[in-house]
């Protein structure tokens, strides 16, 4: 085999484990609905990421383009947390601990009871709710993160910082992934 020949094939088998890499389940979310977060969370306790979002919202269509598509930031959620995707202003009743939630707002653009419920009235698109395993509500995260910024506060949840310290604190001394 020449030398030219043997670069192509070390080439195109680098070219085939990097197709494999991103093509590893762990770089895409794996999303549930929250009733599957549920039953999930009870076999084998995580804590549960809730992107709640809209339909029209702009801001939540880029949180999906730009930030859950980041193999890390897909990483961290399939792995620490049940990655649940919430539509606010779905007309499905939900029963989630123990509860039915619905949307009894007008045809168009009414609020799921659910979505009042983890964003404590405080309705803003897109915004993450964080359960503990106990399907707890942690915390209510208005807004659109990067990546960058995800990073280091689904770190600081996962790892359970949130009890000890400050996440103001926590990020000063985090080492991201996220380049």
């Amino acid at each position: 085999m020449t030398g030219l020949a043997f670069f192509l094939l070390l080439l195109s088998a680098q070219s085939q484990n990097t197709a494999a890499l991103s093509g590893n389940e762990n770089t895409k979310v794996k999303w549930y609905t929250i009733q599957e977060a549920e039953v999930l969370t009870k076999q084998e306790p995580r804590k549960i990421f809730i992107d709640v979002f809209t339909d029209w919202c702009g801001w939540c269509k880029r949180l999906d383009k730009d930030t859950f598509s980041n193999p890390v930031i897909a990483e961290i959620l399939n792995t620490e947390f049940y990655p649940v995707k919430f539509n606010a202003e779905s007309r499905e009743p939900v029963t989630f601990a123990g509860y039915e939630f619905k949307n009894s707002g007008p045809a168009s653009r009414g609020t799921h009871q659910l979505a009042a419920a983890l964003l404590q009235g405080k309705m803003s698109y897109p915004s993450a709710a964080y359960m503990n395993e106990k399907l707890e509500l942690l915390f209510a995260v208005p807004g659109y993160f990067s990546a960058k910024d995800l990073e280091p506060l689904l770190q600081f949840i996962a790892s359970d910082s949130y009890k000890t310290t400050r996440f103001e604190i926590y990020k000063t001394s985090f080492q991201g992934k996220v380049k």
